[in-house]
């Protein structure tokens, strides 16, 4: 036995491995290294097994086995987060627990406007089985091809559908949930309304497997959109950006599904890296929002409403220029500066990053603040602020200037943070916008929120898993 699989008491493995079965059971270090590690390299853990159970009794049976054995059990998903929730630690007595076996879907029930399935799902199987049954899953991101729904909703993942359709939360009706004891929680109910006390659902979603692992969830549907009309805005300046916000939401019936900030230096990362990118207008502006309409009913009115608010703002000096998309070539052209925009940072070296949020009239503000501020600190360096500005979501990343020593502007990563957080918290925000808080943010949970906040998770957490061995030394 090596020294990892030494780690834990002796004969759980074998256990275990009765639980899940030949296929469920990975021990060999070089199959489970992928998942040993987040994928921007911040952490890298080590277990002597990876289960990965094909049904709830499989994921009871384990998770009691362990809580029985005193050992930690982490759940993952796909693993596409930012923060460690999904890693393992390196040196404590753990076991991985990968629910990607776990992908059916269980029912959609299209006239009530439901699926129910299961974690393992990946998001864009569940948008596509949405569709074929001419219904909408709106949750979308840009990990959608790889994130698993158990993981998005144990985030409350947000994405570009946030501003119509609300987060991950939003979309559950009901959850079906492994206790640190083993016990099974089912509450698969498809109901919209049920007072009937505690909405304990509610404790799971966001709750980064600490308090239990989602084996199951029943989702929200919506019409399936028909029509889609996007487009590209060139910005009067940055304070223009809520002004043209109120305009599209007063003029389309609020039918404004997406609302992305971007400047200019964003434009220039995607094309400096990415290939197929074209600049989407003529002249070089330093804010642009990018927006996108949805109507269930394809008969020209959605890209009509686009066009005549467009012309509204251009009228009021809003906006300077604009482009709409076309077509679904051109729209999706306009989308891959978005969507691509990670993968060019990637490329393009190291960055400070922060994924804050404050109310959505104050964003403009926010951005102005955290600039000013980190100009003291980091001279020559360049912020790049991005998102959902739709929802108070901001993207924020300080990034190094050209030749800079990388290691010495990596080493301001704390300071940074304690301003852009700083102000955050000044503004009324959020230092955890979307991405959660894992093992990345703890310290900042403990700082940025109320000491009576911090001791009530604290109760529940205690109350749900007393001996501390459901995700453990994440969120608290």
């Amino acid at each position: 036995m090596n020294d990892i699989a030494s780690a834990v008491p002796a004969g759980l493995l074998e256990r275990l491995r009765a639980i899940v079965g030949p296929k469920g059971f990975v021990a060999d270090q070089d199959a489970m290294a992928p998942h040993l590690k987040d994928w921007r390299g911040l952490y890298r853990g080590a277990v002597p097994a990876m289960l990965l159970p094909a049904s709830t009794a499989e994921v009871a049976a384990a998770v009691k086995a362990c809580a029985e054995a005193g050992v930690g059990i982490v759940p993952q998903g796909g693993n596409t987060g930012l923060v460690g929730a999904a890693i393992p630690h390196a040196g404590r007595n753990e076991i991985l627990l990968n629910l990607k076996r776990m992908n059916r879907v269980r029912l959609l029930d299209a006239a009530d406007y439901t699926i129910t399935a299961e974690a393992g799902c990946i998001l864009a199987d569940l948008q596509n089985a949405a569709e074929a049954a001419d219904r909408f899953f709106p949750l979308s991101l840009g990990a959608e091809g790889s994130c698993q729904i158990g993981g998005n909703l144990s985030t409350n993942a947000g994405g570009i559908n946030v501003l119509r359709y609300g987060n991950a939360r939003e979309l559950v009706l009901g959850l079906e949930v492994v206790l640190p004891d083993g016990r099974v929680w089912d509450g698969l109910r498809r109901l919209r309304k049920d007072n009937t006390g505690y909405a304990l659902k509610h404790l799971f979603v966001g709750a980064e497997g600490t308090l239990g692992i989602i084996t199951a969830a029943a989702l929200r549907l919506f019409p399936r959109p028909l029509e889609t009309a996007t487009a590209f805005a060139a910005l009067r300046d940055l304070d223009a950006a809520i002004e043209l916000l109120a305009i599209l939401r007063a003029g389309s019936g609020d039918s404004v599904s997406s609302f992305e900030l971007l400047p200019r230096m964003a434009i220039e990362l995607c094309l400096r890296h990415l290939p197929n990118i074209v600049d989407p207008l003529p002249a070089r502006h330093d804010w642009h929002a990018l927006i996108e309409f949805t109507g269930t009913v394809a008969d020209g009115r959605t890209k009509a409403a686009l066009e005549a608010t467009l012309e509204t703002a251009l009228e009021k000096g809003t906006i300077v220029d604009a482009a709409i998309a076309q077509s679904e070539a051109q729209a999706n052209n306009l989308w891959r500066i978005r969507d691509g925009l990670t993968e060019a940072q990637v490329h393009a070296g190291a960055n400070i990053k922060h994924d804050v949020s404050v109310p959505v009239s104050r964003t403009p503000e926010f951005i102005k603040r955290a600039d000013a501020a980190l100009k003291k600190i980091a001279p020559g360096a360049e912020t790049l602020a991005f998102g959902h500005i739709g929802d108070g979501n901001i993207h924020y990343n300080l990034c190094p200037p050209p030749g800079a020593d990388l290691a010495a502007f990596m080493a301001k990563t704390d300071r940074v943070g304690a301003i852009v957080y700083d102000i955050t918290a000044e503004m009324e925000g959020s230092f955890s916008a979307e991405h959660g808080i894992g093992q990345l943010r703890r310290a900042a949970l403990v700082k940025y929120r109320s000491a009576l906040e911090v001791e009530m998770m604290r109760t529940l957490k205690r109350s749900l898993d007393p001996k501390g061995l459901m995700n453990p030394g994440k969120v608290l």
